[in-house]
């Protein structure tokens, strides 16, 4: 059934899910400077190169990136998201989640079985970090390691490393 909108009511905006293009590199920077709190300047560039190298989508309204997610492919079979950022306004709106689903199921058509996912360990004890995990669990993922310091991340940021089975592996 169609939802009837009432005479005045706003419109809800509307989110775009698409594979991104390279004129959108500077845009999804953009909602990672945005996002102090999780993404320090020094991940920009690796951003701006894997923007540049591998497979991402946008989520974007009325032509404007409001969130993204980067996936690196590591084996024939396995892939990693190595980021995932949604505008803070857009946060728990379901965008994150449209990304993710988006990705992992053309992951799946493509014949990836594993992917992997690092953030911040609880161990780290920064409050932020605790709904970005609660966001990969709640997708599936499962912690499977602690690595502290993982080369590449700044010292004193222990990394969890979670995947998610999305096929079947045996």
């Amino acid at each position: 059934m169609a939802r009837r909108r009432w005479p005045g009511a706003p419109c809800a905006p509307v989110t775009r899910i698409r594979t991104a293009r390279p004129g959108d590199v500077d845009q999804c920077i953009g909602v990672l400077a945005s996002l102090p709190d999780y993404f320090t300047p020094d991940t920009h560039e690796s951003a701006r190169r894997g923007l540049s190298d591998h497979r991402a989508w946008v989520a974007t309204r009325g032509g404007e990136v409001i969130g993204f997610v980067l996936v690196e492919r590591r084996y024939p079979a396995t892939a990693e998201i190595t980021f995932a950022a949604v505008l803070r306004d857009d946060q728990g709106s379901g965008v994150g989640t449209e990304l993710v689903d988006t990705a992992l199921a053309t992951l799946t058509e493509e014949g990836v079985a594993i992917v992997e996912v690092k953030t911040l360990d609880a161990s780290a004890g920064y409050e932020p970090y605790v709904a970005t995990r609660a966001f990969w669990e709640h997708r599936g993922f499962r912690q499977v390691d602690c690595i502290d310091p993982l080369p590449g991340w700044q010292p004193g940021n222990p990394a969890a490393i979670y995947i998610a089975a999305i096929a079947p592996t045996r």
